[in-house]
């Protein structure tokens, strides 16, 4: 009984001196917080820095336009401290918050973001990007002012006269209407086969438009180019440089000062790098940087595309007209139809993709509303990315390899 009354006594001891220890453990770490604590008045965490620095940007939304440059300065100053805190070992385990990031991207931190955003040196900014609303109320303003000129109405019925009677054609094929399979949809007689010849007739109608009206200049452009390459005449390609001047360049050109354009060749340069006429030439690019010199071989595979597309159409001209459709075989219509359109189509893109390549290089023209923002986007902070779309660049893979952030 004594032996049993001696443990309970010893374990009740050991309890009382762990609860003891426990808090002067406790005392001792709150006087060592007490007296780790920075004065009165100073923000101690970066999380406290960032409400505050929001409280701030909200405050200056209401300021109005003569104060943005100023609000725009104190956020600066204010992303400064942030800095300045966190070098100071305030809060180093913190992770920065929503505002922290959106002010630094704002006001470029790094080299990587100035980069991007900073206008070339003769202080050229490719356009920035507008919301998907003012996107489209701009492009239905530039399609009207195309539409109600001669060409651009003409254009624009021949367009729809091309998609409805293509996209009735493929619903033909498709059997989308049944009623028409009287007594069946293969009989020769039957309304379906009657619709589909209709059809295909307006439809190579409609191809004959673009394949033999500009037949002469596509042939005009095959003899300039035949010229240099069967003759070695140098001056067919400068001639077929100046009429494709918009997305071609030729060799050399890259070199020419930065002032030469139409109207403005001196003796002194180089005739090869100039087209003929010099007048047809492109304007000095607005960037102050020119496009370097197109490969040859890209001229002649638009050129040939888009003479074997009249060559396509003549063959289908003869199928269709000079064939009645009982002995007619489908299978010539069909290819014939089919390489036309691919062939014109890979002509078109290759112009398509030049051209933006040397608009990414040389610029496009801004346009004083395009100004206007970028002058009041970058008073309230918002960068744009100085390039063609305004889109962020994707890093290479060798600059990820030296270090630099995704």
């Amino acid at each position: 009984m004594i032996d049993d009354n001696s443990k309970h006594n010893a374990a009740n001891h050991g309890r009382t001196r762990a609860g003891s220890n426990a808090s002067s453990v406790v005392q001792r770490l709150s006087q060592e917080f007490q007296d780790s604590r920075p004065p009165e008045g100073f923000m101690a965490t970066t999380g406290e820095l960032a409400s505050t620095l929001a409280a701030k940007r909200t405050a200056s939304a209401t300021v109005d336009g003569k104060d943005r440059t100023q609000a725009a300065e104190h956020n600066a100053e204010r992303v400064s401290s942030l800095e300045d805190a966190r070098q100071m070992g305030v809060g180093a385990s913190h992770t920065p918050s929503s505002e922290e990031a959106t002010l630094k991207t704002q006001t470029g931190n790094g080299a990587r973001g100035l980069e991007c955003t900073e206008p070339f040196a003769n202080g050229y900014h490719f356009p920035p990007k507008y919301p998907w609303q003012e996107t489209t109320r701009r492009g239905l303003v530039s399609f009207w002012k195309f539409f109600i000129t001669p060409m651009g109405f003409f254009w624009t019925i021949y367009g729809l006269n091309v998609v409805a009677w293509g996209g009735m054609l493929f619903l033909l094929l498709c059997n989308a209407a049944p009623a028409m399979c009287v007594p069946t949809c293969d009989d020769i007689d039957s309304p379906r086969r009657l619709w589909i010849e209709w059809t295909a007739q307006i439809l190579t109608g409609l191809f004959c438009v673009t394949a033999f009206g500009f037949a002469p200049w596509r042939f005009r452009d095959l003899y300039f180019l035949l010229r240099y390459r069967m003759l070695k005449d140098y001056d067919g390609l400068r001639r077929l440089a100046g009429i494709h001047s918009s997305w071609f360049r030729l060799p050399g050109s890259q070199e020419l000062p930065l002032d030469v354009g139409p109207g403005n060749v001196p003796d002194t340069i180089t005739k090869s790098s100039v087209p003929i006429p010099e007048k047809s030439m492109a304007n000095p690019p607005l960037t102050g940087v020119r496009a370097p010199a197109t490969a040859v071989w890209k001229l002649d595979y638009v050129i040939q595309c888009m003479v074997w597309n009249t060559f396509a159409q003549c063959g289908l001209c003869g199928i269709m007209w000079g064939m009645n459709r009982y002995d007619r075989p489908s299978w010539a219509t069909g290819f014939l139809v089919a390489i036309g359109m691919v062939i014109a189509m890979m002509g078109g893109h290759a112009i398509y993709l030049e051209g933006k390549k040397v608009k990414r290089i040389e610029g496009v023209p801004i346009t004083e509303q395009d100004i206007e923002k970028l002058a009041r986007d970058k008073e309230l902070g918002i960068p744009h990315y100085n390039n063609l779309g305004d889109k962020k660049p994707k890093r290479k893979a060798k600059d990820l390899e030296h270090g630099g952030e995704k």
